[in-house]
């Protein structure tokens, strides 16, 4: 039998990775696990909670996955990406999918293209619509600080261990994400270890790359190579 876990971003939810949860559910038999991070969710509750117990949830969540199947995939989203990347170090995962992964973070020019959208359509009394706005309004006031740096801390521990991941990579990055810039996708594709590694840009995509209009044939990229 075959698993495969896929994890969400830093204050995300299930909602970012389920269009490619779906996708995989409908053509394949395999055990799908999208687990929700501690403090996650639809309702965020970060404060007082350290990255480890990030690490440590994906850790219990694979490792049940792992009892279950013979073979087992790991799909990460974002800081997701990361903590996908170290579990692929530490336990026997067959392959590996990194999409729009964190190992940097804000692209201050996108960021700026994508705030003059929210400003233009405050302007037409249409702010309500603009997607970029409703995500992130409740992000923004639902994250503290203290989550934020443990975020950062995060990244720091585990971008050194990139080199230790043997196994077959797929990288995927948004050529317009506002969140992760594209160089964090390159940087990704230098320092892991695999000599099996494949990184593709999508031109349209922005950070939630699983809800893009080009996301059927990054759904159908991630299934080929996991296949």
């Amino acid at each position: 039998m075959i698993g495969c876990m896929c994890i969400h971003g830093f204050t995300g939810s299930p909602y970012e990775v389920e269009p490619l949860a779906s996708y995989l559910k409908d053509r394949t038999d395999w055990e799908i696990v999208v687990p929700t991070l501690p403090g996650h969710g639809d309702k965020l509750d970060l404060k007082g909670i350290e990255y480890k117990k990030w690490i440590k949830h994906a850790e219990d969540e694979l490792k049940r996955l792992i009892e279950k199947c013979e073979t087992v995939y790991v799909v990460g989203f974002s800081m997701g990406g990361l903590i996908a990347s170290y579990l692929s170090v530490h336990y026997p995962v067959a392959k590996l999918v990194l999409l729009s992964a964190a190992a940097y973070y804000v692209n201050p020019k996108q960021l700026l293209k994508d705030i003059g959208e929210i400003l233009r359509d405050a302007a037409k009394g249409r702010l309500t619509e603009n997607e970029m706005f409703i995500r992130y309004k409740r992000k923004i006031i639902a994250t503290p600080i203290t989550a934020t740096i443990q975020f950062r801390r995060l990244v720091t521990a585990i971008r050194p261990i990139l080199p230790q991941v043997r196994i077959p990579t797929l990288i995927a990055q948004g050529e317009i994400d506002g969140v992760v810039p594209p160089k964090s996708a390159q940087y990704l594709y230098k320092r892991i270890g695999t000599t099996s590694k494949k990184l593709i840009f999508l031109k349209k995509s922005k950070h939630l790359i699983c809800h893009c209009e080009e996301r059927e044939d990054l759904f159908a990229e991630v299934h080929r190579f996991l296949k």
